[in-house]
């Protein structure tokens, strides 16, 4: 399913008045501050045939990430790694205006921001990953599903995908007579880091962290900036033409730090990570 750019939230002239105004005197219409993030609300386990499953509520925004996990050949170029594949999908259930068919644009940058966040953090030591060097390695599936879209699918989606894969457990394969065989035993991931996103947009000279549906309407900037847990930034992802100026950079990377933190030592706290 895709998110239709015709369908695109409408605002109208008197809310977006509104909505400058209140941003003007340091507030948004939903009464939070321009760098308040909504509450996140976080269940582990919600897919049971899945290897590990996570629902994310950011605001009412809502994400469903389940992890699969199969054995395969490796990427070429990356043979001594395991392979990991991230996908996206908007539900025709999330809003009124999804349309029927192939991803869109906006979709298939969705899932490319949220496995870039992961992926460049190298939250998986995929290196630990591999059965026989060259040949075969765990192939681990990530499927994340938007079930309710209220604004910043990016960061609800990340942290669906990465709270799955380390709260996930992966099946131990051996190798007898050249062949793959489940154990039926499952070992932890071999997680290094914890990735945690944070999505800023500008609005006029404001700038405004987790925007809602309303507020994505009306920005003329988009900035994601994924950090590991040593508050090194690891992926950026700009979007639409507006401009940030390097000291609005700055101060996006500064909040995208302090932010993360927070969300991390949730994280932490829920799957029981270092």
């Amino acid at each position: 399913m895709s998110l239709s750019k015709k369908s695109t939230v409408i605002v109208e002239n008197l809310r977006k008045k509104q909505m400058r105004e209140s941003i003007s005197a340091g507030k948004r219409l939903d009464e939070r501050g321009l760098d308040e993030i909504r509450p996140i609300e976080i269940e582990l386990d919600v897919i049971k045939k899945a290897s590990g499953s996570a629902w994310v509520k950011l605001g009412n925004t809502e994400v469903v990430a389940g992890v699969k996990v199969e054995t395969g050949e490796p990427f070429e170029g990356l043979e001594n790694s395991g392979a990991l594949i991230i996908t996206a999908e908007v539900l025709p259930i999330a809003s009124p205006h999804v349309e029927p068919g192939p991803p869109d644009e906006e979709t298939i940058e969705l899932a490319r921001v949220v496995d870039r966040g992961v992926r460049e953090s190298e939250m998986l030591d995929l290196s630990k990953l591999v059965l026989v060097p060259g040949k075969i390695v765990y192939t681990i599936f990530v499927d994340c599903s938007i079930i309710n879209v209220d604004g910043n699918l990016f960061d609800a989606a990340s942290y669906a995908v990465v709270s799955a894969l380390a709260s996930c457990k992966l099946p131990v394969f051996e190798i007898k007579d050249d062949k793959v065989v489940e154990t039926g035993r499952t070992q932890e991931p071999p997680i290094t880091t914890m990735p945690v996103s944070i999505t800023t947009v500008k609005i006029g000279d404001y700038l405004l962290s987790d925007p809602n549906t309303e507020e994505e309407a009306c920005m003329d900037a988009r900035l994601t900036i994924t950090t590991n847990s040593k508050g090194s930034i690891v992926a950026m992802q700009k979007g639409l033409k507006g401009n940030f100026s390097v000291d609005e950079v700055k101060s996006i990377a500064d909040k995208a730090r302090i932010k993360g933190e927070e969300i991390r030592g949730k994280l932490k706290g829920l799957i029981n990570v270092g």
